[in-house]
């Protein structure tokens, strides 16, 4: 391969599938059933969403080196959206939140990040979550709602993230970048925009 002139930054990567998803289908199912501050749940959208962090080449060069790697996602089935910067706005719609949900400890990604030295010649950090993306019936303010709907504490209390075993930060409005962190933030203000 041509040597890539690159700069240090970070980028995500969001990658849904093309047809419906029956994780988030059934994760809406049941949220509606069980949970009582999910009543007024609209939609529930799932993605699997890649940090890259280190010398990144231009976006046309990220895209295709994603594009050709079974590491990231199936071009043939999922659809892949890029954020260069926190101005580059994720693919989400009108009204979504986002929740994100990470294993602790186990966010990175070896396996991609030896894929992308073979390839480039450069070494990067890789760091894999997953976006929840819920949307409530409009005239209300859903934040609660989505915080309930955030952690598990019981049967009837929580969904998309096991406390014991994950993380989980919420944004409203702008989504940061970076977003995958090793450790949980200590204040609002860093919970990624978390009102």
């Amino acid at each position: 391969m041509a040597r890539m002139r690159a700069a240090a930054r970070r980028v995500q990567a969001w990658i849904e599938l093309r047809s419906e998803d029956p994780e988030a289908t059934s994760a809406l199912a049941v949220a509606v059933a069980r949970l009582v501050t999910a009543r007024g749940l609209e939609s529930l959208r799932r993605f699997r969403v890649f940090e890259l962090a280190g010398a990144l080449p231009a976006r046309a060069t990220i895209e295709d080196l994603l594009h050709r790697s079974t590491q990231f996602y199936n071009p043939h089935k999922e659809r892949c959206t890029l954020r260069l910067r926190i101005e580059d706005l994720p693919p989400l719609a009108k009204g979504e939140s986002a929740v994100l949900v990470w294993d602790r400890g186990g966010e990175r990604r070896p396996a991609a990040e030896r894929w992308w030295l073979h390839e480039t010649g450069r070494k990067i950090e890789v760091r894999e979550g997953v976006a929840w993306a819920p949307r409530f019936a409009g005239g209300s303010d859903p934040a609660d709602a989505i915080r309930e709907l955030a952690v598990v504490r019981d049967r009837r209390h929580g969904l998309l993230c096991n406390p014991h075993a994950q993380e989980s930060r919420i944004a409203f409005g702008e989504v940061p970048l970076p977003w995958i962190v090793a450790e949980r933030a200590s204040s609002p203000a860093a919970e990624g925009g978390e009102e």
